[in-house]
């Protein structure tokens, strides 16, 4: 099973969201084959736990404007690692020594890659 056109999409806006407000190392892995959860992850790496907010914030507003909305929200408060779930993507912004320690990449090392623009 692969990723739905509407979940790519939101992908791209998420991806390009993030990558606005500086995010670093951002990564999309279709994970349809492995969870029923979530079409893709998006990764995206922040530099402190003030990045981390206004990263995940950006990225939530800009995906409310194209009339996507987040159903769930978790860790923005911390600024560590948030997590936004809107139903087919589920975004994880976190911070950079998080990002190291967890390794989802690696943990979802069987799931092919999400090709984004190349001017992130």
């Amino acid at each position: 099973m692969t990723a739905t056109a509407r979940a790519l999409d939101i992908t791209q806006s998420a991806a390009r969201a993030a990558s606005d407000k500086k995010a670093e190392d951002i990564v999309a892995l279709d994970v349809s084959g492995q969870t029923p959860i979530a079409d893709v992850f998006v990764i995206a790496t922040a530099s402190n736990e003030r990045q981390v907010t206004a990263i995940a914030e950006g990225i939530e507003q800009s995906l409310l404007a194209t009339g996507v909305k987040a159903v769930r929200r978790e860790g923005l408060r911390e600024g560590r690692w948030a997590l936004m779930d809107f139903n087919d993507v589920i975004v994880h912004v976190m911070h950079q020594e998080d990002r190291a320690y967890y390794s989802l990449e690696r943990l979802w090392k069987d799931c092919p890659v999400v090709a984004l623009p190349a001017d992130l």
